[in-house]
């Protein structure tokens, strides 16, 4: 096929409406600071000739023998590196998204004569330098109880997937709610996490120094993912076991029984003493 064919079939085809070509269109709603992978649904040996725009400006091409990334220099002062290609399935990955990052995701994939078009339109919310980072960064007391909240989710029909480190420890689908279902999870977090169906919000009850890590929500749908890092989560140690404090409490309790038995003991040795002198005196008179 040459280049002039390739061009009509890429840009005039779809256009004109042309038998052959087929367009898809879907909405996708991020924070700014999430990363979000647009799935292109198709496999490796079905890729033909595949393209990514953003806006009309070309930012990924795939052939059989070359992957390429932000060739030209506008889309290299767009995106700076936040950009990835799966190389099996051509599935585009904005990472660290930016609120300049909204606009219209193109795919096009070329195979034996047809145009699959596909466009993203994705809508990134802006979120203040001062707001993420105390999103990003909490501290508690261990004991203390804590909860995740993932924001607003616009997006209908998705599964959403909480990850400690990478563990998955919660997941809400449709409307099936699941904790810990993985023995590490069990073990780690022992019913001490709450998950609201309505929110999606997670909550660690009395908290413990083990659990100090990275929270993750991920966002998934049969068309694109969004990786959500909620918290960078430090639980400070109280300083003292439930035991210890226990063993001082009753060190305290002892020490005051003791200090109260010696000043009755004093208080009545005194008393004895003031009758025998008493005593005493009355005789020798």
């Amino acid at each position: 096929m040459n280049s002039a064919v390739l061009w009509t079939l890429v840009n005039v085809l779809p256009l004109l409406g042309v038998s052959g070509v087929d367009t898809d269109q879907e909405s996708v709603f991020v924070k700014e600071g999430d990363s979000v992978t647009l799935h292109t649904n198709i496999e490796a040996n079905q890729q033909g000739k595949m393209r990514w725009y953003f806006n009309d400006i070309q930012i990924a091409k795939i052939t059989v023998d070359q992957r390429e990334i932000c060739s030209e220099d506008e889309c290299k002062e767009r995106f700076r590196d936040r950009l990835k290609l799966d190389n099996q399935t051509g599935s585009l990955t904005i990472m660290n998204t930016r609120t300049t990052d909204s606009g219209d995701f193109r795919r096009k994939v070329i195979n034996t004569g047809s145009v699959s078009d596909k466009i993203f339109n994705v809508s990134v919310h802006g979120v203040s330098a001062a707001e993420r980072d105390q999103m990003k960064r909490k501290s508690v007391k261990e004991g203390e109880s804590i909860t995740l909240d993932p924001g607003v989710v616009k997006n209908p029909n998705v599964v959403k997937m909480w990850y400690f480190n990478d563990i998955p420890i919660a997941e809400i689908t449709g409307d099936q709610s699941k904790v810990c279902t993985d023995d590490e999870c069990k073990e780690r977090f022992r019913d001490r996490l709450k998950l609201d169906h309505q929110t999606g919000s997670l909550t660690i009850m009395n908290t413990r120094t083990t659990d100090s890590g990275d929270y993750k929500l991920e966002i998934t749908s049969s068309s694109f993912s969004i990786s959500r890092i909620l918290i960078v989560l430090t639980v400070n140690d109280s300083g003292l076991s439930p035991a210890a404090v226990a063993g001082i409490v009753t060190v305290v309790v002892l020490l005051i029984a003791a200090a109260a038995a010696v000043f009755l003991y004093l208080k009545a040795r005194r008393k004895i003493e003031y009758y025998i002198q008493h005593w005493i005196h009355t005789e020798q008179s």
